[in-house]
């Protein structure tokens, strides 16, 4: 599926205090989107504050495996599990924090894979909750939380002057625009914002006036630069280690991902032009340094809908205690998370006018779960403000009717505030309405409301339809692309509505599935070979206007599908919505099918990483792309200038890439930039968190909630039609008849003279290294995931062809040139040759006359050589039958000169547990002139081992490790540090290296 299709963050206009002199912008809100045991430290459950013990670096090693657990699609869940928990797979940073995806080069709501969200926090909850479901273990469910608290919910010392704030002047409006070329925008304090109802009693409430809700994006390693770090400062640059708060979208429903000017959360006008990147979004007559946090209230939620989850497991197993602590804080974000259910500037609903009267009381709520709330303060505590708003714009896709439920009825997830579980008991009510009034006669949901039409209180279209005086709008939020054409955002929002049917009963909830259900089960596809859901929509008409006591037909709102993909995420939480459907209704057709995708994912889209598939992103175009006026691009006003923390220059006529070089040292760009020259559009295969955990999610449920303990012993059918293709002497190409199973065939082994040869998950296999002139005899078994082995194929009989006798070289290679070129070493690569006879066997490289190395493949690295001397270079083919071809034309290279290299300070610190422990190494040139290119060297004296590192390419050899630099980090200033690290395991004893060397010279242990 192309991401172009995927849901993106939304913009968030602007908002400050009614001052001319102080500026305050909102964040945006969330992305797509996007662990292990410990406790919260000794911190108040109910506590906003950094826990005083932070949770533990990621272990080692994967989770141990669980015995006495029962069901095949258990097991498959505890296998996701420990992949997704798998250190060496990548999932998550040394700080425990969940990337938005392993891989780092995807864009699409965060603009980098190693970037988080709100989002992936929440799916981690999830994921935890059913952990314990399954185990028992509640310690990881906790450990998850604590780690959001930590680095997701701004600490008191990020949010440092709320008690400023006036909830009878929440902020100042600023007018929202259709394109970001209108921006700035003007802050306006003539235009009235309503009074902020729910202020007083969260302080009341809590002692505190910090708001406790996740902002939505933070760059997990610093890669930006701006180290916007929890807790610990403002912009403390690229040194800083660790997770830091950013934003990116900020202009308007037009400002797709490609078009994103990237700023820190907390502003100091390190970075940016001279007044940071605040006078990119709004006008005002001088500017503050400040701080400012949007959240994405359908993660909160999420969050809030797991821990029910799990406070009901944990009652059923009697370990509610082991859950309490974290209950009380979901149920306490629940209080917060009601910021979203408001309009932007507390205006009346149904306002058409900026100048419509402002809102008193709860004149307000809008009550659905808005596309973000935000709220943001100055720095300076001795001259400070602060500001909250809401949001006017509602998309159906965000609702979660399932944790209204929870916070307006459940007596231990009520929360606290006098109010709350009044909002909330309308807020479900609300929900429930929207769903049926934007239900289309298909059975898909259309787009929402807005209460600021235009975003600027404008009046809508004549012969707009309304809900509770909100206009519909098609595509809120969001047009590039258009924010409900992606399906995903129907699996995520009925999948709550699901829940809330399955746990309550709801009719107005099962109303709404009994004709979801039946459209998507119509247009999704599962065969024993592929598989196929829906992936964007195309909308027409609008619906009817809401009126509660006789609803439209929506006669008029049409939808269908306009292609079709395998977004894996996507299906694991389409077949939760019909897993929960179908397990209060009885629907065994949604059960099936939910089943069927299941398998077949598993059957055909695993790795080992996880799931995936095939994606080619089309919209890998726009890397390069620059502004065109009233179109596409990074628009930077004109005269406008400012700078990245690495350097990177902001001003008119920059593309995406030209404010995120790293990106071109990212292993995986040159498919990107082969594309950008004319080549074919790159294909990748994501691991996004959400979606492997939404896989995950769904093999857990499947047991849990149609699981029996009846083992599956029926074995799958034999192969039939097993024949071969074109016999050499030493190859045997064989195909078959798939076979069936009662639940999916897993694979196939392929015996010869009766001894296992190989395996695969195709219907094709080919044998090798067999011997010329020789009769051999195949046949195959299918298997299936319970270990069931089929009866064997009918046997198949063949020859191998007589070896011929091969006196023609290969051709001779081509295009030798260099890779890499350093003071001690050369890389080469080449074209292949090409051998008629034998085949191709592997190359000689020669060093002048002299043969340095035989590989097989078509690259080669000579090393050992010294620097600032001058290499002659060829290569010859060599085939099977040792015919040699003739060499290569000749390649000179000169090796790099020596670099003078400076005193150093090497500062080594670990964090350790049991028999693992990551280590962090700050890298400081203490001498007066640049390192340009580096290697840090130091041997282990107790056995340690490196397993996985970061910021360099490490190496290991016996006790000896070796890190040298990357592209972004090779050259170091008089006065720089670089910040290098690593996950190690040890055998119980972990001393610390005593001595290290930079470039060969010793460095000072600081």
């Amino acid at each position: 599926m192309s991401v172009s299709t995927r849901r993106r963050s939304a913009w968030v206009a602007l908002a400050a205090l009614g001052t001319s002199s102080i500026l305050a912008v909102a964040g945006l809100t969330p992305a797509v989107a996007a662990a292990r045991s410990g406790s919260p430290g000794a911190t108040s459950a109910l506590a906003a504050d950094v826990p005083a013990a932070l949770p533990a670096a990621l272990p080692a090693g994967a989770p141990a495996a669980v015995v006495g657990v029962d069901g095949e699609y258990t097991q498959r869940f505890l296998t996701m599990y420990n992949k997704i928990k798998d250190p060496a797979n990548g999932y998550f940073s040394a700080q425990g924090i969940p990337y938005h995806s392993v891989e780092t080069l995807i864009v699409e709501a965060p603009d980098y894979g190693h970037e988080t969200t709100s989002e992936a926090y929440s799916y981690w909850v999830w994921l935890e909750a059913l952990y314990g479901q399954v185990t028992g273990d509640w310690a990881p469910l906790n450990h998850a939380w604590a780690t959001l608290e930590a680095y997701m919910i701004p600490t008191s010392a990020d949010q440092p002057t709320n008690s400023f704030y006036n909830a009878n002047s929440p902020a100042t409006y600023a007018a929202e625009y259709n394109h970001p070329s209108s921006y700035p925008s003007q802050l306006n304090s003539g235009v009235s914002s309503g009074q902020d109802p729910i202020a007083g009693e969260l302080k009341t409430t809590y002692g505190t006036s910090d708001i406790y809700g996740m902002h939505w994006l933070a760059d997990v390693d610093n890669v930006y630069g701006f180290g916007a770090t929890p807790g610990a400062g403002c912009e403390l640059g690229p040194t800083a280690t660790g997770t830091s708060y950013i934003n990116t979208f900020q202009r308007g429903p037009q400002e797709s991902v490609w078009e994103t000017v990237p700023q820190p959360s907390c502003e100091e006008f390190t970075y940016g032009g001279k007044n940071g990147f605040l006078d990119l979004f709004t006008g005002d007559s001088s500017y503050a340094k400040q701080w400012k946090y949007t959240n994405a209230p359908d993660a909160d939620a999420r969050a809030v809908e797991a821990v029910y989850w799990a406070k009901k497991w944990a009652a059923e197993q009697g370990k509610s205690a082991d859950v309490a602590a974290t209950v009380a804080k979901a149920t306490k974000m629940g209080d917060y998370l009601r910021y979203s259910l408001f309009d932007k500037y507390f205006k009346t609903i149904g306002c058409t006018s900026p100048s419509c009267a402002a809102g008193t009381g709860k004149t307000s709520a809008h009550y659905l779960l808005s596309w973000y709330y935000a709220w943001g303060g100055a720095t300076d505590t001795s001259a400070g403000w602060a500001w909250r708003i809401g949001s006017s714009h509602a998309h159906f896709g965000y609702q979660n009717p399932l944790a209204a439920w929870v916070l307006s009825t459940d007596a231990d997830m009520t929360p606290k505030s006098a109010t709350a579980k009044t909002d909330w008991a309308t807020s479900l009510e609300r929900q429930l309405e929207f769903y049926r009034w934007l239900q289309a006669p298909e059975g898909g949901i259309a787009g929402g409301a807005t209460n600021s039409w235009d975003g600027a209180y404008a009046t809508p279209p004549a012969g707009t339809p309304t809900f509770y005086g909100m206009a519909y709008t098609v595509a809120p939020v969001y047009n590039d692309p258009p924010s409900n054409q992606w399906f995903g955002m129907q699996a995520w929002g009925m999948e709550r509505v699901a829940e809330l049917y399955y746990a309550s009963g709801n009719a107005q909830a099962k109303a709404v599935l009994d004709k979801w259900v039946p459209w998507v089960l119509a247009n999704t596809t599962v065969t024993s070979t592929s598989w196929q859901i829906p992936s964007e929509l195309t909308w027409t008409g609008k619906p009817d206007t809401w009126n509660k006591t006789n609803p439209g037909a929506n006669a008029g709102l049409s939808v269908s599908v306009k292609s079709y993909g395998q977004d894996v995420g996507v299906a694991g939480d389409l077949s939760r919505t019909l897993l929960f459907y179908a397990a209060k209704s009885g629907d065994t057709a949604a059960q099936a099918k939910a089943k069927g995708l299941l398998d077949a994912i598993w059957a055909q889209n695993q790795d080992p990483l996880g799931v995936s598939a095939d994606e080619t992103r089309t919209d890998y175009q726009r890397f390069d792309d620059t502004y065109v006026a009233g179109g596409n691009g990074v628009y930077i006003p004109a005269a406008w200038t400012g700078t990245m923390p690495n350097g990177d220059v902001i001003k008119p006529g920059v593309s995406f890439q030209d404010i995120r070089s790293f990106y071109k040292n990212d292993p995986a760009y040159a498919k990107v930039q082969t594309y950008l020259n004319g080549g074919a559009a790159p294909t990748f295969r994501y691991h996004r968190f959400w979606a492997q955990t939404a896989i995950a999610g769904a093999m857990a449920d499947y047991d849990r909630l149609f699981g029996t303990s009846t083992p599956d012993t029926t074995a799958p059918t034999a192969p039939t039609g097993l024949t071969a293709g074109t016999i050499t002497s030493t190859t045997v190409p064989l195909t078959w008849t798939a076979s069936t199973d009662d639940k999916a065939v897993t694979g196939y082994d392929v015996y010869r003279n009766g001894t296992l040869a190989g395996s695969t998950t195709t219907t094709s296999y080919t044998a090798t290294g067999l011997t010329p002139s020789t009769a051999y005899q195949f046949t195959v078994r299918a298997k299936d995931a319970a270990g069931n082995v089929s009866a064997s194929s009918a046997a198949l009989s063949v020859t191998t062809t007589a070896t011929p006798v091969d006196t023609t070289a290969p051709s001779v290679p081509t295009g030798l040139a260099t890779t890499s070129v350093t003071q001690t070493s050369v890389g080469l690569t080449w074209v292949a040759s090409t051998d008629a006879g034998s085949g191709v066997a592997g190359y000689q490289v020669y060093r002048g006359g002299t043969l340095v190395g035989s590989p097989t493949g078509t690259t080669f690295t000579d090393t050992g050589l010294t620097a600032a001397t001058a290499y002659s270079y060829t290569v010859k083919a060599t085939d099977v039958a040792g015919n040699v071809s003739a060499a290569s034309a000749p390649l000179a290279v000169t090796t790099a000169p020596v670099t003078p290299t400076g005193t150093c300070t090497v500062r080594y610190t670990t964090n350790d547990w049991s028999t693992g422990f990551t280590g962090s190494v700050r890298i400081t040139n203490t001498g007066t002139s640049a390192i340009t290119g580096w290697a840090l060297r130091f041997s282990f004296t107790g056995g340690q081992q490196v397993q996985q590192g970061w910021s360099a390419s490490w190496s290991q050899t016996g006790t000896a490790v070796t890190a040298t630099n990357l592209g972004w980090n090779g050259t170091l200033a008089p006065g720089a540090s670089t910040d290098v690290g690593f996950n190690g395991s040890h055998t119980g004893s972990n001393p610390k290296p005593t001595a290290f060397t930079l470039n060969g010279s010793p460095c000072t242990i600081g």
